[in-house]
């Protein structure tokens, strides 16, 4: 499961669709729904692309369910701290726990829920660009805007590293399962201790070869890309203003 979303990324229902369309598109939906001041363009970008993700993509529901419920627990957390903790409008219900002063009014709920619609509308922008653009053509698309090389070689080599060490991580910790590391909690963290500096020792080591790899290529200090041929469709881009307009009429929407 560690290589879920490079897999998903070649292999999906929208691979053939234009990069630089679909990182408009994310792009778009993720700074309306961080401007919005209201839940309802967040929510709706979250409903439609996670819809999109799903049915034309043909990503599984349930993996993309639990994609999307890594993002979801931390969100839900710190919504509870602002809806307790957050003054302002009028009161709708308080506690008193250990002395400590805990009330829920109208302002704590509308910012509450807004960081969820947001949350929620961000991260189905994000994994429908993760889930059916592959990394090398976001790479390509980076060197097409002429970003820093250095920027792109460094983010190139990141993401390779990113499942080289949960591999990695994942080969170290099975083996010391199969050797009982885990059945106590004093067991868990010598084993954590010396899973993390295997981890390291072996990061150390992938990194030599690779450079061994790379000098043996003749690696003149430049990572090369195919560039993104042909010009964007234009009903492409007209399917994307069309949407990206919708979302702004439901950012504009009072909040009530």
């Amino acid at each position: 499961m560690e290589n879920i979303l490079d897999d998903y990324a070649h292999t999906n229902g929208l691979r053939e669709v234009d990069t630089r369309v679909k990182l408009l598109l994310g792009a778009g939906c993720i700074l309306i729904g961080v401007m919005s001041q209201t839940p309802y363009a967040p929510l709706f970008i979250g409903l439609s692309l996670g819809c999109a993700t799903v049915l034309l993509a043909r990503i599984p529901t349930g993996i993309y369910l639990r994609l999307l419920a890594i993002p979801a627990s931390f969100a839900v957390t710190s919504c509870i701290v602002i809806l307790l903790l957050t003054g302002g409008g009028e009161l709708l219900r308080e506690w008193s726990v250990f002395g400590l002063h805990l009330a829920v009014t109208t302002e704590s709920t509308d910012l509450a829920l807004l960081l969820l619609a947001r949350t929620f509308g961000g991260m189905s922008a994000l994994y429908f660009i993760a889930l059916t653009t592959p990394a090398v053509e976001l790479f390509a698309v980076m060197r097409q805007l002429h970003l820093p090389q250095e920027f792109i070689d460094l983010s190139m080599l990141i993401y390779r590293y990113i499942f080289i060490l949960i591999g990695e991580a994942i080969a170290i910790r099975n083996a010391q399962v199969m050797r009982f590391g885990y059945t106590t909690f004093r067991n868990s963290l010598s084993a954590f201790s010396m899973l993390a500096a295997m981890l390291f020792l072996r990061s150390w080591e992938k990194g030599e070869d690779l450079l061994r790899a790379m000098d043996a290529r003749c690696y003149d200090g430049k990572l090369n890309v195919m560039d993104q041929e042909g010009r964007i469709p234009r009903g492409a881009l007209l399917s994307v203003a069309v949407y990206l307009c919708i979302c702004i009429a439901f950012m504009v929407i009072p909040g009530g």
